[in-house]
């Protein structure tokens, strides 16, 4: 179990960042992952709890539950097949490449992914927290598929506004809380700028290629092993001299306290005792 304290990020024009490494992850032969856990930033990865970049081509999990997070999964477009989505709401949906699949589990959910025979996926898993007003609110979900995303496009990039909104173009609203997902490709020699909302945190990762990252005019080099944390940024420019790929989230930090064991994440130690005893229980749901 890990608890989750506040730190103050919130300084008016200061800019603080920092580098996380991805920790490797294997589970059978069917799936690798490189994970990123918010206990390494000290708060600067606020609201997201998890984020996991991997490939599954195998079954892996099996149904498991959720609980005062919303699950998000982000599919690459370089993904092949489908990925099976099934959740104790109803929804039993094979998610296409480039898709996006938000489970907002808050009160509990149960769910399952996993990629059909012969597929391959390459995704982001995120853990994003909810506020503790919101953590025991009904379940809901929002499925986004890749060709209702908006891109924009020139001739330096190619993004996709999975959700939230960047450069005057709106994406998709979650069904919890606002967050922006950017998947940023990178011509050779290509930039994209991004100026976030004033007060939100950013978190980027390298997907593929050479990524720099310029936060308010200051480079700093991002490898695919790694991933950058900012706070009080006015706007984030990225670069490429070969060409690459990157994830950019965008959201406001929440600031609150929480109490997280694996996939359940509440505001304090009572109330995490009474979701695990609620899914020993079977009062989480099931999957048909």
């Amino acid at each position: 179990m890990t608890v989750q304290n506040i730190i103050p990020t919130h300084k008016s024009h200061a800019t603080i960042n920092a580098f996380q490494q991805g920790e490797k992850m294997t589970r059978g032969d069917g799936f690798e992952a490189l994970s990123f856990i918010h206990r390494q930033l000290d708060g600067l990865m606020d609201p997201l709890i998890m984020v996991d970049h991997f490939t599954m081509t195998e079954p892996t999990f099996g149904p498991h539950a959720h609980a005062g997070i919303s699950a998000v999964s982000v599919l690459f477009e370089d993904s092949t097949g489908t990925f099976r989505n099934r959740d104790s709401l109803g929804n039993d949906i094979e998610l296409a490449p480039g898709d996006l699949y938000w489970l907002n589990a808050a009160r509990g959910a149960i769910h399952d992914e996993a990629p059909t025979p012969g597929s391959r996926t390459h995704a982001l898993q995120m853990f994003v927290n909810l506020p503790a007003a919101r953590k025991l609110e009904a379940p809901g979900a929002r499925h986004v598929p890749a060709t209702e995303m908006p891109v924009i496009e020139g001739p330096e990039h190619r993004v996709r506004v999975m959700t939230g909104n960047s450069n005057g173009v709106v994406g998709a609203a979650p069904p919890a809380l606002p967050l922006t997902i950017l998947d940023i490709t990178l011509q050779p020699d290509g930039s994209f700028a991004h100026r976030p909302d004033s007060g939100d945190a950013v978190w980027l990762h390298a997907i593929q290629g050479d990524i720099e990252v310029e936060l308010d005019g200051i480079r700093h080099r991002l490898s695919g092993n790694a991933a950058l944390a900012a706070h009080g940024v006015e706007e984030v420019r990225l670069l490429s001299g070969e060409g690459g790929q990157a994830v950019l989230l965008s959201g406001t930090p929440l600031r609150e306290p929480f109490v997280q064991k694996g996939p359940f994440a509440m505001s304090d130690a009572d109330q995490l005792a009474a979701v695990i005893d609620a899914h020993e229980a079977g009062k989480l749901g099931a999957i048909d």
